[in-house]
């Protein structure tokens, strides 16, 4: 019999993926504090793969603990602008700067999931998306900020690409659902094979 799916995030996008791939789960946000894994893991020089990876990996850890018997699936995802990680805006002033340094240039998405059982990591996957923002208009900016602002100060960057972010953009190479946060069909692939997931 397959093993529950629990999800150990309270992101409605990734909640919204799993139920629209037909997939049975179930929601516990993990409680951990991700600000802190990320200063310290930067503070160690860790590459923002890494901190994509750890922050999944926390997640389902934390869950896994106290439902040894389930499939827990930790989601993380970081902006990697030159090696440096960008946090969720909080401000429009803040949008505006992360608009500001990305415009004209290339940076990447890293989306990360773990998976454990029993408290045990079993698969792991960092998606990786690369993206060319143009070179837009200031008035545009501002534009853009006063009717998006309620909605991407809960996103990496300042934009949500299934929203008018996606005007922001010349060129992205990479999976549309690791642009979401969730690298979708390597997890479906791996529910799959393990038959969590009929064939």
């Amino acid at each position: 019999m397959p093993a529950p799916l629990i999800l150990a995030s309270g992101s409605e996008i990734r909640a919204q993926l799993l139920s629209k791939s037909n997939v049975g789960y179930e929601i516990i946000k993990a409680r951990v504090d991700e600000d802190m894994i990320r200063r310290s893991l930067q503070a160690e020089g860790a590459s923002p793969r890494d901190v994509a990876d750890a922050l999944a990996e926390a997640k389902a850890r934390k869950v896994s603990l106290k439902h040894p018997e389930a499939l827990v699936l930790g989601c993380d995802q970081v902006l990697d602008f030159q090696g440096t990680i960008f946090s969720k805006p909080a401000s429009v002033e803040d949008a505006r700067n992360q608009l500001l340094l990305l415009r004209g240039n290339r940076h990447m998405l890293l989306s990360a999931a773990v998976i454990y059982q029993g408290g045990e990591p079993l698969w792991r996957h960092v998606g990786v998306v690369r993206l060319q923002m143009r070179q837009f208009s200031n008035d545009f900016l501002e534009d853009y900020l006063t009717r998006n602002f309620d909605s991407i100060r809960h996103s990496v960057g300042g934009y949500k690409l299934e929203e008018e972010g996606v005007r922001l953009f010349d060129k992205i190479e990479g999976d549309y659902f690791t642009v979401l946060g969730m690298p979708l069909l390597e997890i479906l692939s791996y529910l799959t094979l393990r038959g969590d997931l009929p064939t």
